[in-house]
């Protein structure tokens, strides 16, 4: 269910601990899982990350852009999104929750099907001899920049209140927090404003609508 391999967050579970429970335990968690989903609220305890930075290669590192954060979140949160995703996905047609012309973070599709789509369509308008324009946009920090007020609102115009209540929780705004480890040191806790954490598995669904 989860990859092994992946670092734990702050609780220091990893994922092989988790596999490695006794029956009765993971029954309790399983439990708590449950409660959770139906009280559709987000335990406050789970809604910290911690942020680490990766160089990004054949950049100098001696300038704070060239490096890539990577968020590591509590392995229990990630079964946590795990099963509400699945949850989205049963109430609601995966096909209705993203847009027919996302093609990045959807299961099945790649960037290399979106350019023989966008291909596609220049060749028919050529043959028609039909004008095409298309405008290109580069977003900095996309991630980090999404709106949590705009992106509920979107959101609750697509999900039942069972799937959408336990979302907004999700993105309690100014709620979530941060803090970042480097060389051995960690910074204070930070509150988040806006986006979603790319390293999550509710965070790319979530953005793209």
């Amino acid at each position: 269910m989860l990859n092994q391999k992946k670092a734990p967050g702050l609780e220091l579970i990893t994922a092989r601990m988790l596999k490695e429970l006794l029956k009765e335990r993971l029954v309790k968690l399983m439990y708590i899982f449950n409660v959770i989903l139906r009280l559709e609220y987000w335990p406050k305890p789970l809604d910290i990350a911690q942020i680490i930075r990766r160089p990004k290669p054949g950049k100098n590192p001696m300038y704070i852009f060239p490096y890539r954060p990577i968020s590591l979140l509590p392995t229990i949160l990630k079964v946590l999104e795990k099963l509400l995703l699945k949850k989205i996905n049963k109430d609601l047609n995966p096909q209705d929750w993203t847009p027919n012309h996302q093609f990045e973070f959807r299961q099945a599709h790649s960037t290399v099907q979106q350019c023989h789509r966008i291909t596609d369509i220049i060749n028919k308008a050529t043959e028609n001899q039909q004008y095409c324009t298309a405008a290109y946009l580069d977003v900095s920090q996309t991630f980090d920049k999404v709106w949590h007020t705009g992106l509920l609102f979107k959101i609750k115009r697509i999900l039942p209140s069972s799937s959408f209540n336990p979302l907004k929780s999700y993105l309690r705004v100014n709620e979530y927090q941060f803090e970042t480890k480097f060389s051995g040191e960690t910074s204070s806790s930070f509150d988040i404003h806006s986006g979603v954490l790319q390293e999550s598995i509710l965070g790319p669904p979530v953005y793209v609508p």
